[in-house]
């Protein structure tokens, strides 16, 4: 608590795709192995270290295990402010590590193996709850930033968009947000196929299930204070702990190009570009040694707006990159890692 401490951030690499192995690309990314991966492709040979490198064989249990998480889940019961997100180019299996497979609904639940970070998270949230014995109030928001619009996924009738305010106790905030209690696994799992059924997504020519907006899962989790009686004897002592789990699943970046968007696609690349064009500037500035930095830009968008408590306050943030080892990928390849290795010199004060 109070210690500088660094971002850390993990990395995972997809198997190659079906078109991908068709079209005869090469595999120009290999895990060395202890955190370390290797690029190797015509002029560029390159090497990279993270807390840790998932390959295309890991399984979503590894990466749930191996990546901090469950660390992270207990650390929010403790009352810190925790944050993870996943980034990368669009493909390259945020959705998939945060959530798993997206065909999944209420009445054909995914296969327990392939279930994401997100599913995982609940259920170890809920277990720690069950085994602490202490009464905890789990309650969760979901809300996406399209087109630099924040919309509440989980109100009901069709999504309208929400201010975002700022006061000085609670920093950027979300006005009117819907905040839904739970307190069992198919709850919060309903809660969230149904606002994932609810974010704009759409096909183009580098994934038929792009994500068209950054999407933000917030679990808020109160720890009420025991023993009721004296509660009401020393009103005000302490109420308990506050703290939030928070999962964002990155748009995916995109050469408008390569995904042969036009029309509202491309604008909506345009946005998702600028956005995270504004969270890349503002952690290359939150890279640099406290004595070094300038202003830290997060009003530049809505997104980095809501993660600047994560990023360069009292937060601990885990970062996990996922990118293709394609060769026909290799330019958002490089640039996904350079972004990560910057990522990991950020440092907070939980």
């Amino acid at each position: 608590e109070g210690r500088e401490t660094r971002l850390r951030v993990v990395l995972r690499v997809r198997p190659l795709s079906c078109t991908e192995t068709r079209r005869g690309d090469q595999q120009v990314v290999h895990s060395l192995g202890d955190g370390a991966v290797h690029v190797s492709a015509a002029r560029h040979d390159a090497t990279f270290g993270f807390s840790a490198v998932f390959d295309a064989g890991a399984s979503q249990k590894a990466v749930f295990e191996g990546s901090g998480m469950r660390q992270l889940v207990e650390l929010a019961i403790d009352g810190f402010s925790c944050t993870v997100f996943a980034f990368g180019q669009t493909g390259s299996g945020k959705t998939y590590t945060l959530m798993g497979p997206l065909a999944q609904s209420d009445t054909q639940p995914a296969s327990p193996a392939l279930l994401g970070l997100m599913q995982r998270s609940f259920t170890c949230l809920l277990e720690q709850s069950r085994s602490r014995g202490s009464d905890l109030a789990l309650s969760a928001s979901y809300l996406e930033i399209y087109n630099e619009q924040i919309r509440d996924l989980l109100s009901p009738g069709p999504p309208c968009s929400l201010p975002l305010r700022w006061s000085k106790t609670r920093g950027f905030y979300v006005e009117n947000q819907l905040s839904v209690e739970f307190d069992s696994l198919e709850t919060i799992v309903s809660l969230l196929l149904q606002g994932s059924q609810r974010r704009r997504t759409s096909a183009h020519a580098l994934n038929r299930h792009s994500s068209r907006s950054h999407a933000l899962l917030t679990i808020h989790i109160r720890s009420r204070a025991h023993h009721p009686t004296t509660w009401v004897l020393q009103a005000g002592a302490c109420p308990g702990k506050q703290g939030t789990l928070c999962f964002v699943d990155l748009a995916g970046s995109e050469r408008v190009k390569e995904t042969g968007s036009s029309g509202e696609l491309s604008v909506e690349a345009n946005s998702i570009n600028r956005s995270l064009l504004a969270l890349g500037h503002c952690i290359s500035l939150l890279a640099k040694s406290r004595g070094k930095r300038t202003h830290i830009p997060y009003r530049d968008s809505k997104l980095t707006r809501l993660l600047a408590r994560s990023l360069g306050g009292s937060g601990v943030t885990l970062m996990v990159a996922c990118i293709s080892p394609s060769s026909r990928c290799l330019s958002e390849t490089l640039s996904t890692l350079h972004y990560a290795s910057r990522a990991r010199r950020v440092t907070t004060r939980p």
